[in-house]
């Protein structure tokens, strides 16, 4: 145990010493701070927001001066009803003095509206609550003039209540987009710190460190100390990183668009418990492949080929953990929330929708742990008989001829 803890502290001092971890956790905290600042930012440079001037033109009258109404209407434009030709408008126009015109004719009993701006673009559109407000305005001007009175006119403007429901028992609550934002988060960090333990196996076998670590302890107490002493840099980073985001959504982001985007109320201390259990649990399960992959290669270039088959494994297991939170009561999400590659993704997040019990949550962990046991045992093996090999990348092959040689 003492051999493991100062393998521990060698790693995380060599970890935290590199001057590329360094200027990544900085420029990743310095993108958040400025990714949660753009809304400021973006109101610095445009000033104070003011609504959009649209000119409305009815020459031929066929709202019979009622257009003044669209005023009172929360259209989002700042509304002007002008008498204009389309020379004067779009003259207007190009001198940046208004953003667009509404035309209105009437040909044959057919009216039609067209909607002048600068430059159209694949995003161009007729504003839906333009549209709503003139359908609006102008159905209600027909009306008013069929004389109807207050109950028939009730009878057909029905005010319909609308409910969403489900059939399901199971009912998931919380924000899915702050859910999903999440699982992005700790498939990333999971990802690129487990990826960190070959990359130091690697690069350590080229410097010949290994030779001397290996001449004063066990290949097992490497593999082990060196995984979890890089777990522990991972965590305090990701700690580290959401904390920033945080703090910064707090101090940067309105109150309103913090709770429409990022509603942290489902997040308990009880869940962020179990996302640090699922972190370092699937940190494990793939930091130990990872030891596996490096211990096979002796030049860095061959690092990410060798690194590929996990690499695909962790991908698979995140999307199936991701796609599933669209349907989070389906029969594949409880699959995806026990399935080793992809519970460490999922079930946190099953946890704070408030669809697993205990139960699920003790099955899902004990699998995890024994797929665990099961990758150490074959990842250790095969690290204490492949350590010192300086030849070529093994094939899989070489690699299941080595795991059946005796120790």
């Amino acid at each position: 145990m003492k051999d493991i803890f100062i393998v521990m502290k060698f790693t995380i001092k060599d970890m935290v010493k590199r001057k590329s971890f360094i200027i990544s956790t900085l420029i990743i905290l310095l993108l958040i701070v400025i990714g949660f600042n753009v809304p400021n930012i973006i109101k610095a440079f445009q000033g104070e927001e003011t609504a959009q001037k649209l000119l409305i033109v009815d020459n031929e009258n066929v709202f019979e001066g009622n257009l003044e109404l669209l005023k009172q209407m929360n259209s989002g434009y700042e509304i002007e009803i002008v008498e204009l030709n389309f020379d004067e408008i779009k003259k207007q126009i190009e001198d940046g003095k208004i953003y667009g015109a509404i035309i209105i004719e009437n040909q044959d009993n057919n009216i039609k509206i067209r909607y002048v701006v600068e430059n159209t673009t694949m995003m161009t559109g007729v504003p839906e609550s333009l549209i709503n407000a003139m359908n609006s305005l102008y159905t209600n001007m027909q009306i008013n003039k069929l004389g109807l009175t207050e109950a028939e006119l009730q009878s057909i403007t029905p005010n319909f209540e609308f409910t969403l429901e489900q059939t399901e028992e199971e009912e998931a609550k919380g924000n899915i987009f702050a859910m999903m934002l999440m699982s992005l988060v700790l498939f990333y960090a999971i990802y690129f710190c487990a990826y960190q333990v070959s990359s130091s196996i690697t690069t350590e076998k080229t410097s010949k460190i290994m030779e001397t670590l290996v001449t004063s302890t066990s290949p097992r107490t490497i593999v082990l100390g060196k995984t979890i002493g890089i777990g522990i840099v991972g965590l305090l980073q990701l700690i580290l990183i959401v904390g920033t985001a945080l703090v910064s959504a707090k101090l940067f982001l309105e109150p309103e668009l913090l709770d429409a985007i990022l509603d942290m109320s489902s997040i308990t201390p009880f869940v962020g418990i179990i996302t640090i259990i699922y972190f370092i649990l699937g940190y494990l399960a793939y930091a130990l492949l990872y030891a596996l992959t490096g211990s096979t290669v002796s030049k860095p270039e061959d690092i990410q080929s060798a690194n590929q088959p996990v690499a695909i494994l962790a991908v698979i297991g995140f999307y199936l953990a991701y796609f599933t939170m669209m349907n989070p009561t389906s029969e594949l999400n409880l699959f995806a929330s026990l399935f080793p590659i992809s519970s460490p993704f999922c079930m946190p997040f099953r946890v704070m929708m408030g669809l697993s019990n205990g139960t699920d949550i003790a099955i899902s962990i004990a699998i995890l742990i024994a797929t665990i046991l099961v990758i150490a045992q074959v990842a250790i093996k095969i690290y204490s008989n492949a350590i010192l090999n300086y030849g070529t990348k093994m094939s899989i092959k070489d690699i299941i001829n080595m795991y059946k040689e005796k120790e």
